[in-house]
């Protein structure tokens, strides 16, 4: 087999795939282009899916008339430095210097630019090697137009996508930015229609822009040092992590799945197993320690320091939460009440009780509007923080006569991952080889807790699929001794409410279903059709000093 070297020109023609492989690719390099100018209101024109045409206009910084003629040029870039240290410390979204050469390579690039204190703007159009420069007149600010995609690259052409997937992707991409620039002026116009606009707002402004203001209603901000943003509230989730969005030092990102664990981590108990939040967080990393260049489109990031990361990502979230009271809404009577302001402080109220339902709910009242309290699942979490408090307190018991039991080759290799760990909190398990292993020692906590097959269920738990072994451990021996539907009386109930008022967390049992939903006056008022006296904002309504508590 005989080596080529291929020449300039068919160098050239591959080298563009690595930066402009599709119409998407032309925005992402254009959008960032414009964040780094400083721009403060971005438009992104698209028409046939980008292949006719991807427009960005900025009213940013431009580029001063003796520097236009390098624009086009590979590698000419003002972001980076001329020295090999620069690279390890990118401060800018852009800094390679071949987004504008590959555009033109790969279609043809008109650009026109105005530094807001120059006379003139400059005109540059570009297609492959023809470069043309000349004066013009227009506004600060710069304007890119890239036309006839592939025109001259027939194969990439038939290989691209319908245009009506590139544009759901091309919303997708600029929804990104918005939420991750939210002080932004921005418009999306595909084939002469708006698609997105969005004003200058805060992170929920962002989310309202992007998913609509039901979400917006339901999202938490989170401010902590190196991680701003907002996270949704725990009735606020999905199946998949498609709406966990992350930036590093405003780029977006595909987020490691790190950074996802430390999220849905961040939640505990309250999220159900399966299940995933919104979330837009901004991180903030010093320049040196992160590498943005591991990826051709700059969307993979490489962190010094991810486990650190990803532990005040866990801790701003959990704060977050825990600032907050997090009772669910009951359903709508009629029609979804109005949105209200998220009360300011975190606390359980004091509640009364009215009654009992079905032998399984609790009716209380508290703050003027009525509560339903799920019986089993307050008592699941009343004795799994009480388990949870006394596994610190006592040491672990030893079993007189060691127990051994069958275990899954799954559950061998979990031991061996997670020994060190169990023995940390009292459970000790040795591996007796051939699929068996021995139970030496309990947290003396749970003991004597009055379970089914309670050592199997432990075992069972602790080499599970869970990353916190301990925390499944606990959630199901919680559930096994909590009231179950037809326990319940009013002498129950009353201990039941004194117990999850009493909680650390009392918003959710600990797989995540809600312990309460609670319901305003005004919206039964307004379901019966009263206009009286009573019809006023009470409780959590309350209006004070024309805010919303």
């Amino acid at each position: 087999m005989t080596i080529h070297l291929l020449p300039p020109h068919i160098a050239r023609l591959i080298a563009a795939g690595e930066v402009v492989s599709r119409p998407l690719d032309v925005v992402r390099e254009l959008v960032e282009n414009a964040l780094d100018a400083g721009a403060t209101r971005i438009e992104v024109e698209v028409e046939g899916g980008g292949l006719t045409l991807v427009r960005v206009r900025d009213n940013g910084a431009g580029i001063a008339a003796d520097s236009v003629a390098l624009a086009p040029v590979r590698h000419a870039t003002s972001k980076l430095t001329p020295e090999a240290t620069a690279v390890e410390r990118v401060s800018t979204l852009g800094f390679r210097g071949e987004a504008l050469w590959a555009a033109a390579q790969a279609g043809e690039l008109q650009l026109v630019t105005r530094p807001a204190a120059q006379v003139g703007a400059a005109e540059v159009y570009a297609a492959g090697e023809d470069v043309t420069v000349r004066r013009t007149s227009a506004p600060a600010g710069t304007t890119v137009t890239v036309r006839h995609l592939f025109a001259r690259l027939p194969a990439r052409l038939r290989t691209q996508a319908p245009p009506a997937v590139e544009v759901r992707d091309i919303t997708a991409l600029v929804g990104r930015y918005v939420l991750h620039h939210p002080g932004l002026h921005w418009r999306l116009t595909v084939d002469g229609e708006a698609r997105l606009t969005h004003a200058p707002a805060d992170h929920r402004g962002a989310v309202a822009s992007v998913y609509g203001p039901l979400s917006a209603n339901r999202v938490l901000r989170v401010e902590a040092e190196g991680v701003r943003g907002v996270v949704s509230r725990p009735e606020l989730t999905r199946a998949r992590r498609d709406r966990m969005h992350f930036s590093v030092n405003g780029r977006p990102i595909l987020a490691p799945p790190e950074l996802e664990k430390a999220v849905i981590e961040g939640f505990a108990e309250l999220l159900p197993a399966g299940v995933a939040p919104l979330c837009v967080l901004d991180l903030t990393v010093a320049p040196e320690d992160h590498n943005p260049n591991v990826h051709p489109a700059k969307q993979v990031v490489a962190l010094a320091d991810l486990p650190g990361v990803a532990a005040r990502v866990r801790a701003a979230v959990a704060e977050a939460l825990a600032a907050h009271p997090l009772a669910r809404v009951a359903p709508a009577l009629i029609a979804p009440p109005e949105p209200q302001a998220t009360p300011t402080r975190g606390a359980f109220p004091a509640l009364t009780l009215v009654g009992v339902y079905q032998e399984l709910y609790l009716l209380a009242q508290g703050e003027g509007d009525l509560w339903i309290v799920d019986a089993h699942a307050a008592h699941e979490r009343a004795l799994y923080e009480r388990l949870t408090r006394e596994l610190a307190e006592a040491p672990p018991c030893e079993l007189p006569e060691p127990e051994l039991l069958h275990l899954t080759p799954e559950q061998v290799a979990r031991l061996h991952e997670r020994a060190a760990d169990l023995r940390a909190w009292g459970l000790t398990i040795e591996d007796f080889g051939a699929g068996l292993a021995r139970l030496r020692t309990l947290p003396a906590a749970l003991a004597a807790l009055p379970v089914p097959r309670l050592h199997e269920q432990i075992i069972e738990a602790a080499l599970g699929d869970s990353p916190d072994p301990r925390r499944d451990v606990l959630a199901r021996l919680a559930c096994a001794p909590a009231l179950k539907a037809g326990m319940l009386d009013a002498g129950r109930g009353e201990s039941v409410l004194a117990a999850l008022a009493g909680c650390e967390q009392p918003w959710s049992c600990p797989h995540g279903r809600p312990t309460v939903l609670r319901l305003s006056e005004r919206d039964l008022a307004h379901a019966f059709g009263r206009r009286g006296v009573r019809d006023v904002a009470r409780g959590r309504d309350d209006v004070l000093g024309g805010r919303r508590r």
